[in-house]
């Protein structure tokens, strides 16, 4: 049995989505040789530490009672630096102008030599080139399928499924709160003021959507599937991006009895990485409905294998996460 200990920096819902997959799948890891043992739970208010093992279920219920989990006045780079363990799971929020906390974590977990698994888009958004060499440096693992599509594999699905394969391009629906409101504009004939307000009040959309709805947040995912996919050196600025926020309930139904749909698409290839609403016909792979995500990746050799599925979500993303914790020390 290969004990692997961790911690997770980061506990609002994705970081309680890991501690509930993990407790969740205890049994199943172990039937693969594994024992994941987290040291420390870390949010924005402190810590809890132990190097026997925290709590899981005790350090859900104290989130939910008082709002976090902190026992010790620590930070996340502290906590690196000071406690043995050997994978820091990052899932602090993403911040694209800075790359916030968790730029600084993942930097001092790789110089310390410790291996990063990350949801959080901002670092590789801002840094991917320096984070991947100082990775590499240290002779830490680096692995961060859960930041593009949630539980959609497209990251692992290009580089490890899909090796040999040349990727030509990848096109896709990256953001399901951008899908739920043009889907529901559709259906209802609404406007989009109308639809955001729904999709707020069901908590869809963030209370500041802008980064789903002006296009940022798929431009993110592009400029993370172009640098780890494409092998290209490249941050926001390079994309191309035009949001939902002038599409009307007229254009949609005009599309649609012409046999399409309206859908927020980003592409990422060698030569173009954009993001802006396009017309899909009505019966293509990408015309998925409500909150889907999807991506269609164009090969060299076996042509167009297409993907969908969830991709947010605190299980959903933590299934990714996993899957990564699985892909690093599942092998040895």
């Amino acid at each position: 049995m290969k004990t692997v200990c961790c911690s997770i920096l980061g506990f609002g819902a994705i970081g309680q989505g890991v501690a509930q997959a993990l407790l969740m799948k205890k049994e199943y890891l172990k039937s693969i040789g594994l024992e994941v043992k987290v040291v420390a739970v870390v949010d924005s208010k402190g810590a809890t530490v132990n190097p026997q093992g925290v709590d899981l279920a005790d350090c859900l219920s104290r989130k939910k009672k008082n709002g976090t989990v902190a026992l010790e006045n620590i930070t996340g780079v502290e906590m690196i630096r000071s406690v043995n363990h050997e994978l820091v799971i990052e899932t602090t929020p993403t911040d694209i102008k800075t790359g916030g906390p968790g730029l600084q974590n993942m930097f001092a977990a790789f110089e310390t030599g410790k291996d990063v698994i990350t949801s959080n888009k901002g670092p590789l958004t801002l840094k991917y080139r320096e984070l991947l060499e100082t990775a590499k440096a240290a002779g830490s693992k680096f692995r961060f399928e859960a930041t593009v599509g949630g539980s959609m594999p497209i990251i692992n699905l290009a580089n490890e499924v899909l090796a040999g394969n040349r990727i030509i391009s990848i096109k896709g629906i990256l953001n399901g709160t951008c899908n739920y409101i043009l889907t529901r504009m559709l259906e209802e004939r609404a406007s989009y003021t109308d639809i955001l307000a729904e999709s707020l009040e069901l908590g869809i959309a963030e209370t500041d959507p802008t980064y789903d709805v002006e296009g940022i947040d798929t431009a993110c995912k592009l400029v993370i599937l172009a640098n780890a996919i494409f092998g290209l050196d490249v941050t926001y600025k390079d994309v191309e991006v035009t949001g939902i926020t002038k599409i009307t309930p007229e254009a949609l139904e005009m599309a649609y009895e012409r046999g399409h749909v309206i859908k927020l698409i980003g592409e990422v290839s060698r030569e173009k990485i954009q993001v802006a609403p396009r017309l899909v016909p009505i019966k293509h792979p990408l015309a998925v409905g409500g909150t889907l995500n999807v991506a269609s990746v164009y090969t060299e050799l076996a042509g167009e294998i297409t993907v969908t599925g969830k991709g947010a979500g605190p299980i959903e993303t933590a299934s990714a996460i996993l899957s990564d914790l699985i892909s690093i020390y599942g092998k040895n």
